[in-house]
């Protein structure tokens, strides 16, 4: 079974990232999708009927995802305020090529902690913010918070070496759940006389297994700003010399958490709709893990209706384009 099935195009490219459209008949406004930075994007397309893209643009969605694609040991320079810098220029891009005022975004895992953090500084260009599993109380990260806690974890050292590889971010993933792989493979063998559960396992460890370097930079100002001060809730985060304060978020906002979530438990990301001051919020819990949630049988009968009815009310899926528009530089 392919992965990454719907058809797509690249229209723009920005170092090593390019933004993907797919190819649909949808109009309105448009809807950027924000996989993190550490996985690669196509969790979010991944196989037929376990697919979030595949779901949007049946519902009649103009939609884009930004593919952060591969650092080269060169980018270990790579700042967090030069990984903002390029989800706005892909915003911009989205804007420019629709002609819309306004654009949809839609963040997954760490793809919307940096949603969230573009959205405080750019309010007036969104129509609508989704966080999908994504932390925005790091006090409320579960183990990972205590297992980068400062006291113990030294995050210079790690950084002074380069882009951190996927094997040791992996190395900390298993170390939450060291029992996982067995209970994977013991969970395959039951259902292995089933072809689709076989399409399903072999799609996902496939991704699973095509993990990204974390750009030793933008990593340092992650673990440390995010995770060991919590400055992005306590609101006194700071990027391009201006304050990334969520208050300042006034669009339609919504937070989807699984309720098995280890990564991003659900307080961790139910913090946003705290944060806010928009008027119109949304929660929705999802059965599942952080990837489960988003892949899993429950996810086309749930998660991804339940995004498309909820974007519906703000123009998303809409079949009349909007007139072309200036954006201000």
């Amino acid at each position: 079974m392919p992965l990454e099935p719907t058809p797509k195009d690249v229209v723009f490219r920005d170092g090593t990232a390019r933004l993907l459209r797919f190819r649909s008949k949808g109009g309105g406004v448009p809807l950027l999708l924000v996989p993190s930075l550490i996985n690669r994007w196509y969790v979010l397309d991944l196989r037929p009927s376990a697919s979030l893209v595949e779901a949007m643009v049946a519902a009649g969605i103009d939609t884009y995802c930004l593919d952060w694609g591969v650092p080269e040991d060169e980018d270990r320079y790579l700042s967090w305020e030069d990984v903002l810098g390029r989800l706005d220029r892909v915003a911009r891009f989205v804007q420019r090529s629709t002609g819309a005022p306004k654009l949809a975004v839609l963040g997954y895992c760490m793809g919307a902690t940096l949603s969230a953090i573009w959205a405080s500084q750019h309010d007036s260009r969104l129509a609508a913010l989704i966080d999908l599993a994504g932390p925005i109380d790091f006090s409320q990260a579960g183990v990972l918070a205590t297992m980068v806690d400062e006291r113990w974890f030294d995050v210079d050292a790690i950084a002074a070496a380069g882009n951190v590889s996927p094997q040791q971010m992996q190395s900390g993933f298993q170390a939450m759940r060291p029992t996982q792989n067995m209970a994977k493979l013991f969970g395959f063998l039951d259902r292995a006389q089933d072809p689709a559960s076989r399409n399903a396992f072999f799609a996902l460890e496939e991704w699973a297994n095509d993990n990204v370097p974390f750009p030793a930079a933008a990593y340092k100002t992650y673990i440390e700003e995010l995770y060991q001060k919590n400055s992005l809730f306590a609101g006194t985060h700071r990027v391009f010399g201006q304050p990334a304060q969520l208050s300042s978020i006034t669009a339609p906002t919504m937070v989807i958490g699984a309720d098995r979530d280890a990564i991003c438990p659900l307080p961790a990301a139910r913090a946003l709709l705290e944060s806010v001051s928009s008027t119109d919020k949304e929660l929705l819990v999802v059965p599942g893990g952080h990837v489960g949630a988003v892949i899993g049988k429950n996810a086309s009968k749930v998660l991804y209706p339940g995004i498309a009815r909820w974007l519906a009310k703000y123009g998303v899926g809409a079949r009349v384009r909007p007139e072309p528009v200036q954006l201000a530089h």
